[in-house]
């Protein structure tokens, strides 16, 4: 009995959908006698070279089409829900959850917790297992998917039972090990939280989580971010710096011990911990291939480099004029200051202006720039001289959208400043580029 749905919602240009004459509103019934669970069934089947492919049409009608094509070719249909499934909410309320110390009355979409495995490979979220059943870990065996990025958090089941406050969070784990028998790619995620899991804890984690390699690829360490919004919950404290500094001590001599047993680094911390620690930042050596760059791990480290290089393949321009003002965060500030200080030299007549926008929404212990909203920016640079342009990050920005995380938009905040505003795209030749004022590609 066919029970899922699958809509089409767009046809590619000069596809093989297309070809077919497949429109919005057909519906997928089947490929190669077999119905569709989600997006993993359908990109596994859609691989072979002959499909046998039945779609019922708008008007009731069942074709059955024959195709034959190039491995791995794609047939150009477009579902409206990119997992052709319904997304699996989370069923933790961990101690240290981001969304449980949002403010109320923001947007609908942002108070949404997921926890589905599947976006952990379409997207690289990070997802706890809790919500796998057997048969999810085994279609990701069979489909041989990889890497899965895993909340880990502890190792220790009891202690991982009270941080996910959920009684099966500690047998989760064991579904870790089945992975690594199977030889799927993973990597870990440690959110630290001060007095909880850090410490001997940590250490356990990081020595348990080492008998995985090389299936499981990268631990990252990142401290928890804390709102001013926490009444009710559990009375987590912040990191200071000389914790911080302990944090980096532990990893420092784990980084040593994997490299000398495994050939790679494995455990990493988030930038903010070098930050907190007032510590130089590692080299890109020390990220083997920024595995966990989306995580705040290595991001500093990679921007410096990047821009550092597209530096030095200029030639410099004494004759251009321009005044610009750098918006970010905390975390990112210092670097910022120190790249944009060094094209004094080759750029003399351009004036950089870093202004760092101190998160009164959520808090002041918020440093990501990816956090900052529309009506803080504004309000900390109404009354000041911004010079011809103020430069964003990319992230502040809703995905794809001109928005924040406010509901305030690009053009609302422009024209309150009463300036033009460019948006920095992630690389160090885009910040570059930004500076001196050269359009980027969209």
């Amino acid at each position: 009995m066919h029970t899922k749905k699958h809509v089409i919602s767009g046809v590619k240009p000069d596809s093989i959908a297309m070809e077919l004459e497949l429109e919005p509103g057909d519906e997928l019934i089947s490929i190669n006698g077999k119905e569709i669970e989600d997006v993993f069934d359908y990109q596994f089947l859609t691989e072979d070279e002959y499909l046998l492919v039945v779609v019922r049409k708008n008007n009731g009608e069942e074709w059955e089409l024959e195709i034959e094509k190039d491995y791995d070719e794609d047939l150009g249909i477009e579902f409206e829900n990119g997992l052709m499934d319904d997304y699996k909410s989370c069923s933790n309320k961990c101690m240290f959850c981001f969304i449980d110390q949002m403010p109320p009355g923001m947007r609908e979409t942002l108070y949404f917790k997921d926890d589905d495995s599947r976006l952990s490979f379409l997207q690289g979220n990070y997802v706890t297992l809790t919500n796998m059943k057997d048969k999810d870990i085994e279609r990701i065996i069979y489909y041989n998917l990889g890497p899965i990025n895993v909340s880990v958090h502890t190792t220790n089941p009891k202690l991982r039972c009270t941080m996910l406050h959920n009684r099966f969070a500690g047998e989760a784990l064991k579904k870790i090990k089945r992975l690594s028998d199977a030889g799927i790619e993973m990597n870990g995620q440690v959110v630290l939280c001060k007095g909880v899991n850090d410490g001997e804890e940590l250490e356990r984690t990081i020595r348990d989580l080492t008998e995985y390699i090389p299936n499981m690829q990268s631990l990252s360490i990142v401290p928890v971010g804390l709102t001013k919004y926490r009444e009710g919950l559990y009375p987590l404290e912040a990191f200071e710096k000389e914790d911080a500094g302990k944090v980096l001590e532990q990893i420092h001599r784990w980084q040593d011990y994997c490299m000398e047993h495994f050939g790679t680094h494995f455990v990493h911390g988030g930038d903010e911990w070098y930050l907190l620690a007032e510590q130089p930042l590692p080299s890109a050596e020390n990220y083997d291939g920024y595995i966990q760059l989306e995580n705040g791990v290595g991001m500093i480290t990679l921007l410096r480099d990047e821009f550092r290089e597209a530096l030095a393949a200029e030639k410099g321009d004494a004759n251009l004029k321009r005044t610009v003002t750098l918006v970010t965060g905390k975390l990112a500030g210092p670097i910022l200051e120190e790249l944009t200080g060094e094209m004094k030299e080759k750029f003399p007549n351009v004036k950089i202006r870093v202004r760092v926008i101190r998160n009164d929404f959520f808090g002041e212990r918020i440093t990501v720039a990816g956090l900052l909203t529309g009506q803080d920016i504004i309000a900390q640079l109404k009354d000041e001289d911004l010079g011809d342009e103020i430069l964003l990050p990319c992230n502040v920005l809703r995905m794809g959208e001109d928005v924040f995380l406010d509901d305030i938009t690009l053009t609302e905040l422009k024209r309150t400043l009463q300036v033009q505003a460019d948006i920095v795209k992630s690389s160090g030749q885009d910040l570059l580029n930004a500076v001196l004022g050269r359009r980027q590609n969209e």
